[in-house]
């Protein structure tokens, strides 16, 4: 990080304390406080880190007024029209679009290392069948450490880049089992023949008893999901990873650390959330009264898959997520589903209702995204599986920088205590 040239001046009890201000590439100006306490013995106050920037990074960038997200200065509209996964996923780990040459090799690199250790097979089976997806792959992908434990030393850069491609290469096969493994269906192996999104969904719908081919606009779909959600900044599941990566941990681990928190529902959860709330409606009759009940402040209902908390105009992923949903529907002949039917309705109604335009609350990535799943065929468990395998690159491009990074240091969260002082124990005979 380059040297400060300007200061903040912060005043406690009459006495002044200078502060280095940086300026990014993009985006507003931060104040350093990381000398805050030694000087002034004060902390800074932050509950969700919302206006705190715990690292310095050069993967991505959000721009949340003006709709902007850009992967390592890439608009992600040019990267979803024109590019696909897996070279968006060299882009997010080394920084620059690949040469023809650079793309073959990390193709062939990733294809190469898309089967896993037949030993873990096993491993899936101790589950229960009813295991939601997510429990399995927090399960598998943690126990990757013991069975590629030839790529656990982080101080080894071979080995971090060794890691990078496993889990990139696997997470698909790991996340499509897991799916085979819920509804009692084999296990499809992957083949080398077909790119990542066909792979994919191959592993996930192909029975041994038939031959299955994928359709290249559903491919497509899905290769633009997985691209939408490669990175997204420093979010829950990307901080919860660096944090675990913060104290040393191997990369398996802080991954299946970072699958772990996108399982919340508040975050890797907001397009199953979207696609019931959906069903919930029922028909597009039914949509005024659920309309009445979002404007309404006292009513705790709220409609998901409208507004983002990041992006405060639009979310520039939706328009491109519209266009695939509007290809996947028209080619499944499906415009008479009920559920669409609210979806388009609801959607007409958020660009055209004075009430949701004023207030900036346009369809956002998840409201499309969970639409075009379900129509492919994944029930709701499957979709925040699919975000994980989608966020894996971004996961591990975030961690490789977090190594990289000399000022790095373990993650130790400062608190507000609030508690009891310093009191005395008291005899059990004693107490009141």
């Amino acid at each position: 990080m380059a040297e400060s040239t300007r200061n903040a001046t912060l005043n406690i009890d009459g006495k002044l304390y200078e502060l280095p201000v940086h300026s990014p590439t993009l985006g507003p100006d931060v104040i350093d406080i990381r000398k805050l306490y030694a000087e002034a013995d004060v902390f800074t106050y932050d509950p969700g880190y919302t206006s705190t920037a715990s690292c310095a990074s050069t993967i991505t960038y959000i721009d949340g007024d003006q709709g902007e997200l850009l992967y390592r200065g890439y608009p992600i509209e040019q990267l979803a029209e024109k590019s696909h996964f897996l070279e968006v996923c060299f882009l997010l780990l080394y920084g620059e679009l690949p040469t023809a040459a650079q793309l073959e090799d990390f193709e062939t690199r990733v294809t190469r290392h898309t089967m896993l250790h037949e030993q873990m097979q096993y491993f899936f089976r101790g589950f229960r069948r009813d295991a939601h997806p997510m429990a399995t792959m927090v399960g598998v992908v943690g126990a990757m450490s013991a069975f590629y434990h030839d790529s656990t030393d982080i101080n080894d850069p071979w080995q971090r880049e060794v890691a990078a491609i496993r889990m990139i290469a696997k997470m698909p096969t790991i996340a499509a089992w897991a799916f085979k493994y819920s509804i009692g269906q084999p296990f499809i192996y992957p083949r080398n023949d077909l790119d990542y999104a066909s792979n994919f969904l191959r592993m996930c719908f192909a029975v041994p008893c038939e031959e299955y081919e994928v359709n290249p606009v559903l491919s497509r779909a899905m290769d633009r999901i997985m691209t939408l959600h490669a990175d997204h900044e420093q979010n829950a599941s990307t901080s919860t990873v660096r944090l675990a990566g913060s104290s040393g941990a191997n990369p398996f681990a802080c991954i299946a650390a970072g699958i772990a928190c996108l399982w919340g529902p508040a975050h890797g959860g907001a397009n199953q959330a979207c696609l019931e709330m959906l069903r919930e409606i029922g028909t597009p009759d039914r949509i005024p009264d659920y309309i009445r009940r979002a404007k309404d402040k006292d009513d705790p209902f709220r409609l998901m898959g409208f507004g983002h908390r990041v992006y405060k105009n639009f979310d520039p992923r939706a328009k491109v997520m519209k266009q695939s949903a509007d290809e996947v529907l028209g080619l499944l002949g499906i415009e008479n589903n009920p559920t669409l039917q609210v979806a388009k309705e609801l959607e007409r109604i958020a660009l055209e209702d004075d009430y949701f335009v004023s207030k900036k609350l346009y369809p956002n990535v998840d409201f499309y995204s969970g639409i075009i799943l379900d129509a492919i065929g994944f029930p709701t468990a499957m979709f925040t599986p699919i975000f994980a395998v989608s966020r894996t690159v971004g996961w591990i491009s975030q961690w490789k920088e977090m190594i990289a990074d000399k000022e790095q240091k373990i993650g130790r969260p400062r608190q507000l205590y609030i508690g009891k002082p310093r009191r005395n124990y008291i005899e059990v005979e004693d107490r009141r």
